[in-house]
């Protein structure tokens, strides 16, 4: 996995970890690495990690779009699923707001 991380600031493998954190609270998630990104994963996909150079773009899943300047882009991606894109630049930025969005996420994840 650290190969993901090859290319990126160290501050973008902690915020990761942070991550990480954060949703090991929820129970049994899986973090399945795939070429270019890392897919948090309860009973399905709630969750993609994109590392970048100096930020992560994380990717929540939802079943409506997450109002907040916070959430750079949205996209519909069913009839009531959506992906909701946002850059986090540091272990910080992980913070209650995002936590909540994961739960959330997580739920969906697992019905």
């Amino acid at each position: 996995m650290t190969d993901l991380f090859a290319k990126s600031d160290p501050v973008v493998e902690k915020t990761y970890a942070a991550i990480l954190k954060a949703v090991a609270k929820f129970g049994s998630i899986k973090a399945e690495a795939k070429k270019t990104s890392i897919h948090l994963v309860a009973k399905t996909g709630f969750a993609g990690v994109h590392p970048r150079k100096s930020a992560i773009l994380l990717n929540i899943r939802s079943n409506a779009p997450i109002k907040s300047k916070r959430i750079r882009k949205v996209e519909k991606v069913s009839a009531y699923r959506y992906h909701n894109e946002m850059l986090i630049g540091s272990p910080s930025e992980v913070d209650a707001e995002v936590v909540t969005w994961l739960t959330n996420a997580h739920a969906l994840s697992v019905g």
